[in-house]
């Protein structure tokens, strides 16, 4: 069982930063490989894919929509982070943070169907 928790969301004006953090606990403490990633959801809109980590070798994945302004990184086993750079106003959602166990996803990474475990999610909201 994983257990996921985002934090940092906030308020911010369109150019500014912010950085999302996911605290990972692991029933029994066993680390296992896994694909990590954050998406994104708006009301009324289906949840996206912003980025995701494929853990044991550090690969990356980025919707296009944020390449070049958003960098995941996996700080240790258990927190992942989202830096979030060069913000702007259709950035604004509930970030997600999720988790599944096994090999590279490899381009189903940023897909929602392929998670198991997520968090409750925390509000991303930037002004222009």
């Amino acid at each position: 069982e994983v257990q996921l928790v985002e934090s940092g969301g906030g308020s911010v004006q369109a150019g500014g930063s912010l950085r999302l953090s996911c605290s990972v606990s692991v029933s029994g403490n066993r680390y296992s490989s896994r694909t990590m990633g954050w998406f994104r959801q708006t009301q009324g809109n289906e949840r996206e894919g912003v980025a995701a980590i494929y853990d044991p070798i550090g690969k990356t994945y980025y919707a296009d929509s944020v390449k070049g302004r958003f960098r995941i990184s996996q700080d240790n086993a258990y927190t992942l982070s989202l830096q979030m750079n060069s913000l702007k106003p259709e950035d604004t959602a509930m970030y997600y943070c999720a988790a599944v166990s096994g090999g590279d996803l490899g381009s189903r990474s940023l897909m929602v169907d392929d998670y198991d475990y997520w968090g409750q999610g925390t509000q991303v909201t930037v002004s222009s």
